[in-house]
């Protein structure tokens, strides 16, 4: 039986959007934690992994703030903690649906921070962990990423560059951070053979799923997402955690400039628990969606 169920249900208080697809009912579930913060991934998974449907009950869920899940964060104190007590409440709620007892997690840059927290925090729920442009050590991955944009900065550039204070704590951090982020991007740092993002942006404009309106809130919903949360997100540090209670995967892009590759790969090597590692050679910070064919194969395997 084809499921495809799109839908705002409340979580924890908010109206979160979430999407269910799968080719049979009786699939495990697979959760999808996109980027950001606030950078929702619907159309996206629908065009690149749609693939991964015939093996799984991919849910996407566009988090609180995100995409068609967009409301203003203003009178709120918004937390990492928040986003960790939704996907709990979003598990149980899936698990109880398909009458399954634990999810396959897959998170992505921003969405591989909540992923291995939650992971850490709730392994009777998880029956394998996927980080995919996994975040580690956020300060150190923040250097590499400034390092990387002055490396191939042009002289005026380069002026601009060294005013920035990449740990990002002072006055006009935001805009420092865009900055840095722009010049990664376009130095082919972030998405595999490209200077922009505009192959990723497309699939929202003509997805069946996005209105106009949502198009609008998705830019909205990422800037402030990225306004309330990036202090707290500047601290997270996995370090010290060397070993969980299930399996840990990491899928890495080779180039990843963006969220340093490299730092993910020192990382792994130091867990002493059950892990597997994934060197994607043609791709930066976006394997699933540069090398989707490969990125849905792998993940299907890891079903065996």
């Amino acid at each position: 039986m084809h499921i495809n169920e799109q839908s705002k249900i409340e979580i924890n208080g908010k109206p979160q959007y979430i999407s269910i697809r799968s080719q049979k009912d009786n699939l495990p579930l697979l959760l999808y934690l996109h980027g950001g913060p606030g950078d929702s991934a619907l159309p996206l998974v629908l065009k690149y992994n749609r693939e991964l449907e015939e093996h799984f009950i991919v849910v996407v869920w566009e988090q609180r703030g995100a995409g068609k899940s967009y409301y203003d964060f203003k009178n709120d104190e918004i937390t990492i903690d928040m986003f960790l007590e939704d996907i709990y409440s979003l598990s149980k709620l899936l698990t109880k649906k398909f009458n399954q007892k634990k999810i396959y997690l897959l998170g992505h840059s921003w969405g591989a921070v909540l992923g291995l927290k939650f992971t850490e925090k709730h392994p009777e729920m998880v029956i394998k962990y996927i980080g995919c442009g996994q975040v580690v050590n956020m300060k150190k991955s923040c250097q590499a990423a400034y390092d990387f944009a002055l490396d191939h900065a042009n002289e005026k550039e380069a002026e601009r560059l060294k005013k920035i204070n990449c740990s990002y704590n002072d006055n006009g951090w935001l805009k420092d951070l865009l900055y840095v982020t722009k010049q990664v991007v376009k130095n082919k740092g972030s998405l595999y053979g490209k200077r922009n993002y505009n192959s990723l942006i497309t699939p929202f404009i003509f997805s069946k799923y996005y209105s106009i309106m949502d198009l609008y809130n998705r830019q909205k919903g990422s800037l402030q997402s990225i306004e309330y949360l990036w202090q707290e997100l500047m601290d997270i540090n996995f370090e010290n955690q060397r070993s969980f209670k299930i399996l840990v995967i990491f899928i890495e892009g080779r180039y990843d400039n963006h969220v340093s590759s490299a730092l993910a790969k020192k990382y792994f090597d130091t867990i002493e628990s059950e892990k597997e590692f994934y060197w994607f050679e043609r791709s930066c910070h976006f394997p699933q969606w540069s090398e989707n064919d490969k990125f849905n194969d792998l993940i299907i395997k890891l079903l065996d």
